[in-house]
């Protein structure tokens, strides 16, 4: 059974068939009829001239057009799927060239046969505006016939150069059906939403593109690179892996472009290509121009494949290289300073790069372990709410990574897949005086909170006399309601939870800490103890929840964790004390290994 076939054809190769005569194609009825106007004509005739006109061309560039797919039906034509736009245009400007030579020059070219429009060649023999304006398909046939016969009034000096960069420099991406599949539904599949190939399918055409039919080594190993394509896309459909590499959320359903990209940006290829949307397909059309050079370049994205797994699976590389990924470090430049080291060089290299993002430009090598906690310490306290946001997140993420890290005998991993597809916000542990609810909404839905984790407690007498409070408030109508009741009660609740004191509330790292943005959203004015329960629902239930916000609201970096309700002083400043500890510990190995 004949299985889909992918290559690249010159456009000469598709004027006959084996035989010599005029290839057939046949545009059935469930295709529209040729609707190009002179703007897509110019651009197609100014796209194939700006070729032919490169300077210092190599012998086997070429200019790819988009895909022609195709199924050979019983009649011996060729039945056009997708394509037929161009295919038309094609032979418009085919016809021209031919229309300028003497009959007996003049080269065979292939036919099309519209389904519901029979007299097609013979509009084409005799084109006329009384016919085109009686048929809207002869319409568009006819101003695309003037756009190319105006246009090349002007260049008839360059007619045979364009015309040679035409027949044998241009290809089209040629896509065979294979006679079991449904032309109608490919159809179909195609044309909804007409999303054009990418990259990575362009270059799988080029990997796997025929070359002697009777080179039986040859075809095993393009059987060998399609099997193993097939295995890299799946690794790479993993989302822990995927989101371990990548930080893009909305990445193209194959993934395995991506080894591509890497390969070409290591090799410098991808470099003033920015204006080309298919800059990596061109840059390994170019590479396999080259005798034998197909093996080689898929062992290279095999070996990169590799590299990147290695990191994956060593827990220590993995959440390095995730952060540094993740604030937004080029892989192309991780696989830099991963040549030529040992993994333990690499590993500090890594690290320092590290300190470079989140604490300074200090070389962390140099410092002794008294300047190195004070570089951290600085740091932390520097920081503030409003003012760094991004550099707290940043430093926050890197607080659970190096308290995952600080345990060798833990096989815990962060999951980079759940956090790089939630949108995190940094909420204060403890809730700031100013977020203190003003609208009637906002008191109602505050109040409600803490009436749920009231009523979930063994209520005492001061409990019972809150809710009944609450309650009270929520029943009256909204025209009695004032700011004095709402302001007894509010106090009344900050006392008995602990959050009233005089001292402002800390807006430093100290008081900070990683939320989903639906959770903070929802308890963003909730007082800790609310908070701390919305959470460790989440984490009860399974949902992500970074560990060292669990930890947080669990208070297990408190010296005494006997009153959980609250968020004190002496709390925050034992949790600025861990990350301080934490993130010393991990700069303190990358000194180690230098050792």
């Amino acid at each position: 059974m004949k299985h889909s076939d992918l290559c690249l054809k010159p456009i000469y190769e598709l004027l006959t068939d084996d035989a010599g005569n005029p290839t057939q194609f046949w545009i059935p009825a469930y295709q529209r009829g040729y609707r190009w106007k002179p703007l897509q004509v110019t651009q197609l005739l100014e796209d194939i001239r700006e070729f032919s006109q490169r300077r210092n061309p190599q012998p086997d560039d070429f200019y790819c057009l988009q895909p022609l797919v195709i199924k050979a039906n019983e009649h011996g034509t060729l039945e056009v799927v997708d394509g037929q736009q161009r295919l038309t245009t094609l032979l418009l400007i085919l016809r021209h060239f031919n229309e300028r030579l003497a009959e007996k020059y003049r080269q065979k070219l292939y036919t099309l046969a519209y389904e519901t429009r029979p007299q097609l060649l013979a509009f084409l023999d005799n084109p006329s505006e009384a016919d085109a304006d009686s048929n809207v398909d002869y319409f568009y046939l006819f101003n695309a016939i003037n756009t190319i016969e105006d246009w090349f009034s002007s260049r008839a000096h360059e007619v045979d150069d364009i015309k040679s960069a035409l027949l044998n420099k241009t290809r089209v991406i040629w896509f065979e059906l294979a006679a079991q599949d449904n032309a109608v539904d490919a159809f179909t599949r195609l044309n909804v939403g007409k999303i054009p190939l990418t990259d990575d399918e362009l270059i799988r055409a080029l990997f796997l593109k025929r070359g002697d039919a009777n080179d039986t080594d040859e075809a095993a190993q393009q059987l060998k690179i399609a099997h193993e394509w097939d295995q890299l896309e799946k690794a790479l459909q993993a989302d822990d892996f995927w989101y371990f590499l990548s930080n893009q959320q909305s990445r193209p359903q194959n993934r395995i472009g991506f080894l591509f990209e890497l390969v070409t940006k290591v090799d410098g290829l991808g470099a003033g290509t920015q204006q080309d949307e298919h800059s990596i397909f061109h840059a390994y059309s170019r590479k396999l121009k080259r005798p034998n050079t197909a093996s080689e370049e898929w062992l290279r994205i095999k070996q990169t494949y590799m590299m990147l797994e290695e990191w994956f699976e060593d827990r220590t590389l993995y959440h390095i290289v995730g952060f540094l990924i993740h604030q937004g470090m080029d892989v192309a430049r991780l696989c830099e300073l991963s040549q030529e080291a040992t993994k333990s060089e690499f590993e500090r290299e890594l690290r320092k790069e590290v300190f470079a993002l989140a604490i300074g430009d200090e070389d962390v090598d140099e410092l002794i372990p008294e300047e190195l906690q004070l570089c951290v310490s600085e740091r932390l306290e520097e920081l503030e709410y409003g003012r760094h946001s991004a550099d707290i997140r940043s430093l926050l993420l890197l607080f659970n990574l190096a308290t995952l890290l600080g345990n060798p005998s833990s096989n815990m991993r962060f999951q980079f897949d759940s956090f790089k597809n939630g949108e995190w916000d940094i909420e204060h542990v403890r809730s700031i005086a100013s977020s203190r609810p003003l609208r009637l909404h906002d008191q109602l839905n505050w109040l409600n909170l803490c009436a749920g984790y009231l009523e979930a407690q063994n209520t005492g007498d001061q409990e019972r006399q809150l809710l009944n409070g609450i309650q009270a408030f929520i029943k009256k109508p909204k025209k009695n309601q004032s700011d004095d009741a709402f302001e007894t009660l509010y106090l009344k609740l900050l006392a008995f939870f602990k959050e009233k004191d005089d001292a402002p509330t800390e807006h430093g790292i100290a008081n900070l800490t990683l939320l989903d943005k639906s959770t903070n959203r929802s308890y963003k004015n909730a007082v800790f103890a609310v908070k701390r329960k919305a959470l460790l629902a989440l984490d009860q239930s399974g949902i992500f929840v970074p560990l060292c916000t669990r930890n947080v609201f669990l208070k297990c970096y408190s010296p005494q964790a006997n009153n959980v309700m609250f968020w004190s002083q002496d709390d925050r400043e034992a949790y600025l004390g861990e990350i301080n500890r934490a993130l010393v510990g991990f700069f303190s190995a990358a000194q180690e290994t230098t050792q």
